[in-house]
């Protein structure tokens, strides 16, 4: 069964796993069991035990009957939790469905709804203005700076 992990070190048994895996994590208020991985970065998904998913991990040490043809989906939507009553496998289209999305970009502006879908927009265009604007600031004094390099005064 551990074979079926991608990454997984091989001098891992599923005993080892466990125990690997409990002393690597730390349980929170809202009864996730969130582990510590190789990335200080918390609220992500992490790599542990070799170079294989946390979560994939403990699906199979903890839960077992782990089928690779199917993706570990968090039930409560934390990525770095390995509680294994909060892991089930479903299916990639299934997975894909049941994210949430944030009614709001990183940096605080409303999305819209997309009318075609009905769903949020990926791309929020504020922030999206934004970044080409200062995608033709940067280019404007790149091309001013390579003239004046040149002895050309910028027009």
């Amino acid at each position: 069964m551990l074979s079926q992990i991608r990454g997984l070190s091989r001098h891992f048994t599923e005993e080892t796993l466990r125990t690997y895996l409990l002393d690597r994590s730390a349980r929170v208020e809202d009864g996730c069991l969130v582990v510590r991985g190789y990335g200080s970065q918390r609220g992500v998904h992490q790599k542990v035990a070799g170079r294989a998913w946390a979560h994939i991990a403990a699906y199979v040490a903890f839960v077992g009957d782990y089928d690779p043809e199917l993706e570990v989906d968090h039930v409560c939507g934390v990525p770095d939790c390995i509680e294994p009553t909060h892991l089930r496998q479903v299916s990639h289209a299934e997975n894909c469905r049941s994210r949430k999305q944030q009614p709001r970009c990183r940096n605080g502006h409303d999305r819209e709804i997309d009318t075609r879908t009905g769903r949020y927009r990926k791309v929020c265009r504020r922030c999206n203005g934004d970044a080409q604007k200062r995608w033709r600031e940067r280019q404007a004094r790149q091309v001013a700076e390579g003239r004046a390099s040149y002895g050309r005064v910028a027009e």
